[in-house]
């Protein structure tokens, strides 16, 4: 089992071969493969790499299966007494990728 640890917009996730995740908006088209270069950890049956903070060469395939929005964010401000309230709304950006070779 081939595992590792990605970095990508701002977070980390843990990744296998095969798994599906979503990710922060990344410029791309569907089906259209990308290549993730910012690996912090990786391990497989024999050996397991550490990087500080990168592990230098390491690579991480992945497919974008379809770029989509989250749900719907409400953001309220309110005060009281003197007539004002503020109500907006937020959808944030994602792409779903599916992760191809570690």
């Amino acid at each position: 089992m081939n595992l590792a640890v990605v970095k990508t917009g701002g977070k980390q996730y843990l990744v296998k071969e095969g798994d599906v995740v979503l990710v922060e908006k990344i410029a791309g088209q569907a089906g259209q493969r990308i290549v993730l270069d910012q690996v912090l950890f990786a391990a497989d049956e024999k050996e397991m790499k550490v990087g500080t903070p990168l592990i230098s060469g390491a690579k991480i395939e992945a497919e974008i299966l379809e770029q989509i929005k989250g749900p719907k964010v409400k953001i309220i401000k309110f005060k009281r007494k003197v007539r004002y309230h503020r109500k907006r709304g937020h959808r944030q950006l994602y792409t779903k990728i599916k992760i191809i070779k570690i």
